[in-house]
Parts: C-alpha cells; structure tokens; sequence
C-alpha cells in the first residue's frame, strides 16, 4: 500500500492515523457529494463525506452586499482562495495567478450559487452525430476534441427528475410526455412530470422583457431555480429579501444540499461528515486498487480505508487531485496512465455580456438572480446554422437583482467620467435604468486547452497549483457576436436607449462553470471515466462533477452534474460486488 508523505514541511516521517474502513469515501460534499450521499445511505451503504470546509447557519447568511459579492463570502474561501489556479492562453505564455470561484462548506457553493437549476438539452448529448447530420461533415471546429456522449437526453431523463424532487425546483415545463406548453421552454425535451413547484414570481422589469419577446414572436419563458416558491418538504417559500446573488438562504429557501439531500442522508445513519478536512490523495495498492484516502485536518493526517472512493471536490480539484496521487502503476497521477487527466477542457461561455440603458425606471431592485425571463430560440440547434459561421448557440437570460453597490458600479455610456459629482449625479439619476444580461453560450472542448499543475506556483501546503491553458476560439467567438445581437435586439424591442456589448476576452480563465479534466466516454483512449462515472482505470473509483461532462450546452451545470451523480450512485449499488470485487 503507498500512503502518503507525512504533513508538508515536517523532517520525520509520520504515518497517518488509520481509521475504521468504511464502504464509501466521497471527497467534497458540495452540490455533487451531496446528491450521491442520500441513494448510497438509502441504500444501507456507509459513507463518510470529507469536506474542506464546514457546516454554515443562518448567521453566515446576512443580507450585506459588502461581505458577501465585494468580498466573496470570506468566511468560507479561505482555502480555495490559496489554492487558486493559474491562467495562460497557451503554452507559449507564462501562467499567471488568477482567482477561484468556488468556496469550502457543506454544501459546497449550493449555498450561494444563482440556483439556475436547467437539464441540457437533447443536441448537447450528441454536438457531432447530429452537427454532421444536419449541416455535413466539415462542420465541427478545426482541433475541437468534442465527442457524442456515450448515451443520450433519455437516459439521463429520469434522474433529472429524481434531484428536481429531492432537492426541490421550481419551473414551467414546457414539454410534458410530448405536450407542448409555450408558457415554458417549447425547446426543452420530453419531460415525464412537471416540476415539483410553480416558477418564481415575475417582476415589472421581466413582466417588460417577456412582452418585447412576445413581439418579436419569441418564446419567452420563465427558468427553473433551486429555490422554493411555495412551502415543500418542510421549507418556507422564497422571500425575495435581494441578497442571494453570492449569499446564502436565511430561511433555506433555497435548495442545497446542506438543506436537503445531505441532512436527509444524516437521518439514515449511514454519513459520517468529516469538516475541515483536507485530501492530499488517493491510495492505491501495488495492483493500482484504491484502498481510501489520506487527508489532513488540524496538525493530524488520517488515512481512511474505503472500498469505493468518490471524487466529488469541483473540476480544478478533480483533476489536480488525480494529478497529485501518483504512484508507482500510476507515475503520471492516478487514472491518467492513457494521459487523459486534464484534457478535453474548458469553461462556461459567460463572457462579452450586454450591457442596456432604458428612458425609465426598471422596478428592479432587490429580487433574485434566478428570478428571470429566458430566450431559448438561439440555443444549441434549435435554429438553422446552414449560412452560419459557427455551431451552437445561446440562452439570454435577464433578470431581477439589484442591490446599492451593484448599481453604483454601472456604466455611464460615456456620457460622464467615472468619478466627482457628474458621475454621482448620473448614478442617482440612472441607477434603476440600467440591466445587464447573463448570455450563456456553447463552448467546445480543443486539444490545445487543458489542465495540469503549475511547475512553479505551490499552495500553502506546497502542492502545486492547478494551470489552465486555455483560450476562446473562432466558434465560440462568433457564437459570442451573434448572441449580442439578438440580445441588442431583444433590449431595444423592450424600449433601451443606449446598448454597451463588452468584448470577449481571449483567456479562459477559471470559471464557476467548468467542465472536462476527467471526461465521461466509452472509448477508454479519449476518457477518464465510462458511461458509468468509473475510471477505465481503476474501477472502484469514481468521478461526480462537471469534470466528465464533455460538452456545456448553453446551460449552468448544476442540476445535470446531480442527476448524473445520483445515477453513478445508483450504479454502484446495483454493482457492488463487480466494482469492488
């Protein structure tokens, strides 16, 4: 067995304390961890959940804009803070420090995340299959690494529904069994059931935009939120307080997992959550088996045995970690001996936002993020790309939240300089006039966009760091260009005056949206993980996250990331003995 090095900095070898063998180890108990903890406990099995950080309560989640969005939640950043990756466009480029987005808690970043909760749609399980079908094909990228999925929207169906429920979402569906609702999203594909509750309410200023859509023969409908709107399972409706934008829920409005899947999975007896708690690696022995994990908490190190571990840390740590457990069957990191860790990469399209100025003012203070009107008419292939330059799309989104230093950052569409009285003239003036929109977009993964860990740049423990290389290419460029548009076109049906759209940068810096480092595929020479979100490699480890998924859509990943961790849950039940035989 190799177990780890004692703790960082310390002369003499210590070996970690051994702990009592469990059934399964999940590392990270955020929105994926948290999701597989309640069918594995459910099922008799026991688990213990390891988290950097620790469980939060209602005295975290003060409504102040200050602490919260200008400070980035420091109570619970600390070690992802120091643990920041690096960014460079390519490999001809020095990698410089760059942030991290994500945060340590139980719970993981479900305590402050939008809660856009959206399954993908049907094109984006198969990008190449239906790209060369519809349009030829010469029709995907030049150097995209991009493959079909191993299955399909189908297949996945059913555990979207079992998370929406669990965790509770509330939506419009637009397409049940086949029957169309153009209240909802007319794109979206078949649905079983309706979602477990009624969308958000509206707002004046969304009330505005879905009537601009409707003009322009749209189809504005509004998106589903891990958020309450109605009492379920126990927990009060959301309050609409204005502070969920980078804060947590007060009254567990709304759904993470710190407040459903995770306490429900305490209840069974069967999770252990082991807080602040930090995995230096994945152990194996000498025939490259897991055997647990060692992992730091205080000025201790712990080796917990396992029969199954699960990665479920966020894709930078995903990978660095697999990248960091080395050994002597797996001299490159574990899992990677096909050098498949790291590649396929990329990051959430989020950039080049528009930016409105409208005559009036918007009634849009306060509110939530989540609490939007989307248009889905450019998005994936649900439009004709035949004369177009580039494949997949966009989904616009506006929305409610507003709060005072959010607005006293808005642009003065150069109508007055950035300081002094004029500028606070303006913002007083304006301050309720201005909307900026959140444009999700395609990106694709390339063979020159990658993670692997930085040569020069150490945590405080002296790990390497995580280095990104990565850039935006033509595809995503145009669908960048293209998207503005429409969303330009959308503002000024809804009367704007003045239109700002930003530009792309060329970095794909780190995101709260990234996808690949440990892709999901049957062909074991181009993927981490099976169909099943086990290692070709090493079959008794497995992987949760958006670091399998190997396509974005124009989507947030949360609620895809769980239903395809509750499906990995339940493939390792039904397969216990094969996987850990």
């Amino acid at each position: 067995m190799q177990i780890a090095k004692p703790l960082v900095g310390e002369g003499a070898a210590v070996m970690p304390k051994k702990l009592t063998k469990t059934d399964v180890v999940i590392v990270g108990m955020g929105a994926a961890g948290g999701v597989a903890a309640l069918p594995l406990t459910n099922a008799g099995l026991k688990v213990v959940g390891i988290e950097a950080g620790g469980w939060l309560n209602p005295r975290d989640f003060a409504p102040d804009e200050l602490r919260n969005g200008a400070r980035n939640w420091p109570q619970s950043v600390q070690k992802a803070a120091s643990e920041a990756p690096t960014v460079r466009a390519d490999s001809s480029q020095k990698a410089v420090q760059g942030g991290h987005p994500m945060m340590n808690a139980v719970g993981g970043t479900s305590m402050h995340y939008w809660a856009q909760s959206w399954r993908l749609n049907p094109w984006d399980f198969q990008v190449v299959s239906a790209t060369k079908s519809r349009y030829g094909e010469d029709r995907i990228p030049t150097g995209s690494t991009v493959e079909d999925w191993p299955f399909g929207y189908e297949e996945l169906e059913p555990y979207y529904e079992k998370v929406e429920f669990a965790v509770g979402i509330s939506g419009q569906a637009g397409n049940v069994r086949g029957t169309i609702n153009s209240a909802g999203n007319i794109f979206e594909g078949e649905r079983q059931s309706e979602y477990p509750m009624r969308p958000l309410r509206t707002s004046p200023f969304t009330d505005l935009m879905t009537t601009a859509a409707n003009s322009l023969e749209w189809n504005p409908f509004q998106g589903p939120a891990a958020i309450t709107s109605e009492l379920y399972d126990g927990r009060p409706p959301c309050q609409y307080h204005g502070f969920c934008n980078k804060g947590g829920c007060h009254v567990q409005a709304k759904s993470s997992t710190a407040v459903t899947t995770i306490p429900k999975a305490v209840d069974t007896g069967n999770l252990d959550v082991v807080t602040y708690a930090r995995v230096t690696k994945i152990v194996t022995d000498n025939n490259g088996k897991i055997m647990g994990v060692n992992y730091l908490r205080g000025n201790e190190e712990f080796f917990q045995p396992a029969d199954v571990v699960l990665m479920a840390s966020y894709a930078y740590e995903n990978v660095r970690l697999l990248q960091l457990s080395k050994s002597r069957g797996f001299p490159d990191g574990l899992s990677n001996n096909n050098g498949q860790v790291g590649k396929h990469y990329l990051s959430h399209h989020q950039g080049s936002p528009v930016i409105a100025l409208f005559p009036d003012n918007l009634h849009n203070w306060y509110g939530l993020p989540a609490q939007g009107v989307a248009i889905d008419n450019w998005a994936d292939d649900n439009f004709d790309h035949s004369e177009l330059n580039f494949i997949g799309g966009a989904n616009l989104w506006v929305h409610t939240d507003r709060k005072p230093i959010g607005a006293a950052k808005m642009s003065t569409f150069g109508r007055t300089r950035s300081w002094g009285s004029d500028w606070k003239k303006f913002i007083m003036e304006n301050a309720d006039k201005t909307n900026t929109a959140y444009i999700q977009k395609t990106t694709l993964p390339y063979e020159t966009n990658y993670l692997d860990l930085d040569p020069q740049v150490k945590d405080p423990l002296g790990f390497p760091v995580t280095r990104i290389t990565a850039s935006y290419k033509e595809n995503e460029k145009r669908i960048a260009q293209f998207s503005q548009d429409m969303m330009e076109m959308w503002y000024r049906e809804a009367g704007a005056t003045e239109i700002i759209k930003t530009g792309l940068g060329n970095v794909m810096g780190a995101s709260t949206h990234a996808y690949g480092g440990t892709r999901m595929g049957d062909n074991k020479e181009t993927n981490v993980v099976n169909r099943w979100g086990f290692s070709h490699e090493v079959p008794n480890l497995g992987v949760l996250g958006a670091s399998v998924m190997g396509t974005s859509g124009a989507r947030n990943p949360t609620l895809t990331v769980q239903a395809l961790s509750w499906r990995t849950a339940e493939h390792l039940v039904a397969n216990w003995q094969s996987i850990t035989g």
